[in-house]
């Protein structure tokens, strides 16, 4: 048994007066008034992020995605979710001029400035609505596909 582990079995035996006191240790603040169900949770959380660090901010987003959904439609499944990795530039010719985005842990940058959104990114190059997926080539538009002559 590790360390971490060792430490957590013995959270589920801790009185709330115990709990209490290994909050104020390891959050280094008073411990809020909750169930002492609830503090084990608050600190085994930190004391597995203390050993195998924070989830990275695009993991939280998608959490929040992931639970507006379920609130929403009972359902969690990725809904044609589009996956960036961090570091990915996207590229997009307009008008002649080429426009270079790059993909952070928390939104994407493009020129010099923080943007949440690619929809955002596209209104500010092309000045009109745009799907920023589908600007930058990532989402074929839907809906009515116009048949080509070897279709029909």
């Amino acid at each position: 048994m590790t360390a971490l582990e060792q430490q957590l079995a013995e959270l589920i035996t801790m009185s709330p007066a115990q709990l209490r006191s290994l909050w104020r240790d390891t959050y280094r603040c008073p411990a809020p008034d909750i169930a002492p169900d609830l503090m084990r949770r608050g600190i085994a959380n930190r004391l597995q992020e203390r050993l195998h660090g924070k989830l990275p901010n695009a993991t939280k987003r998608e959490i929040g995605r992931l639970r507006k959904r379920v609130e929403r439609t009972g359902k969690a499944g990725h809904m044609h979710a589009i996956s960036l990795k961090t570091g990915t530039r996207l590229v997009r010719s307009w008008t002649g001029k080429s426009y270079h985005v790059l993909v952070c842990d928390d939104g994407f940058e493009f020129e010099g400035r923080h943007y949440e959104s690619l929809s955002h990114i596209a209104r500010e190059i092309t000045g009109a609505h745009w799907s920023g997926p589908r600007f930058f080539g990532l989402k074929k538009r839907g809906g009515y596909q116009p048949r080509s002559a070897s279709n029909g």
